[in-house]
């Protein structure tokens, strides 16, 4: 009787949501690129919408996109009108949200999708924002079944996707669970997204407000919280890499990936999900070689020190009023052309328990920030909105590999990018 109770409620819910998937933030820079690729990508009857705080701003996006979206319907919603998030997340089977910093404006989205179990998906690379997220709305989501998929973007899927092919391979192999992990940085050219730069803006605003958050940013398992009894194993011996080093297996220099903070807390936080199913003895981190002998470590050094130097110039008010002046601003992005010449090769290496060596490449045309982010999101989203029953049950904040796995990861090769996983 109960059984029959709350399938009937979950046929209403579903015969009231018009649109299966709600793209929010569709005005901004990256929101109309992520749209134009869903009008161009979407299935015949997809029920497709734009929202943003502006009916006039979304009617030039719609008229400037493919002629599928020239029907879609236009939402007027705003991250500070918690009533409209609600409206929102209860028309829609799924929402993907480029509105950030998400510290800033993405909580309340994420609550109101974990209400009204609506799927979600965005960009995201904010520790705090994401630690927010769980605290607030993982048990909630687990109730009534939302996925709320972070990090759908370049920053994090390759990363992500990457370890989750490696642990495929190496678990149908029978080769035992994956030790160390490495993500390098093969090639990668393409501008800074404005966003990204805001995001570190926001996120070092919210640690001046409240400095007790610093521990949180510096915590290699921020992110494994909610996962039960794996996240206290998942984070003993992980740590981040401070400085240059030379990559005993590689013999080159290397400095971390500016991602490298956020992406080793995402993967962990996918590990954890599946109850540390990638293995005991599993460390992941993430590097850029700079190449051999003392023009590699003078290399390695510049980058490091470039690193360090931009996070201390943002936290500082007067310095980061000048660097504003020249940095890229949220909702600006490069022409066409430069976004067409850029390109990204990423490989991820493991070596197994039982000794078997692996590596994962994740590679694609078009600059990684905009371009090819544009895909990812746009295909996590169709993921979400249309292909429920093939991706995971798990609900709650959720990583891409766990969310979407498989699903996510033939869709991006049937965008053309290359993900593909060897012995070696």
């Amino acid at each position: 009787m109960l059984g029959a109770l709350a399938s009937a409620v979950g046929d209403d819910d579903e015969m009231a949501r018009d649109l299966d998937l709600i793209l929010f933030g569709a005005t901004g820079f990256v929101g109309r690129l992520t749209a134009a690729h869903v009008a161009r990508a979407a299935p015949d009857g997809a029920r497709i919408a734009l929202a943003g705080r502006s009916r006039d701003r979304l009617e030039r996006v719609r008229a400037s996109l493919p002629a599928a979206a020239a029907d879609w319907p236009l939402v007027v919603a705003d991250s500070g009108d918690p009533a409209s998030l609600a409206a929102l997340a209860g028309r829609s089977r799924a929402i993907a949200s480029t509105v950030g910093p998400y510290l800033r404006y993405g909580t309340p989205l994420v609550d109101a999708c974990a209400a009204e179990a609506t799927h979600y998906a965005d960009l995201t690379g904010e520790v705090l924002f994401v630690r927010e997220a769980i605290e607030r709305s993982h048990a909630r989501a687990r109730q009534t079944g939302a996925r709320i998929v972070v990090s759908c973007g370049f920053d994090s899927v390759p990363s992500d996707l990457a370890v989750h092919l490696l642990h495929r391979r190496a678990l149908a192999d029978g080769a035992g669970a994956l030790t160390d992990t490495t993500l390098r940085v093969r090639r990668l050219s393409g501008g800074v997204s404005g966003g990204t730069i805001d995001s570190l803006r926001a996120q070092l605003e919210r640690v001046r407000e409240e400095p007790a958050l610093a521990a949180v940013l510096e915590d290699p398992a921020a992110l494994t919280i909610g996962t039960g009894a794996a996240s206290a194993r998942i984070a003993a011996g992980q740590s981040d890499l401070p400085r240059p080093f030379r990559d005993a297996e590689t013999g080159e220099w290397s400095a971390p990936f500016i991602m490298a903070g956020y992406n080793a807390r995402l993967v962990r936080r996918s590990h954890a999900l599946l109850g540390g199913a990638y293995g005991d003895r599993f460390r992941y981190r993430e590097v850029v070689p700079t190449g051999t002998g003392a023009g590699g470590r003078l290399r390695a050094a510049a980058i490091a020190g470039g690193t360090r130097a931009l996070s201390a110039a943002m936290a500082t008010p007067g310095v980061r009023r000048a660097l504003d002046a020249v940095l890229p601003s949220p909702g600006e992005g490069p022409s066409a052309e430069r976004r067409a010449a850029g390109s990204f090769e990423l490989e991820t290496t493991t070596r197994t328990e039982r000794g078997a060596r692996y590596a994962a490449t994740v590679a694609g045309e078009g600059d990684p920030g905009y371009a090819a982010t544009a895909v990812m999101l746009g295909q996590a989203a169709l993921a979400l909105a249309l292909d429920e029953e093939r991706c995971s049950s798990e609900a709650g904040v959720l990583t891409p590999a766990v969310a979407l796995g498989e699903v996510l990861v033939a869709r991006l090769r049937a965008q053309g990018l290359r993900l593909d996983v060897r012995a070696c």
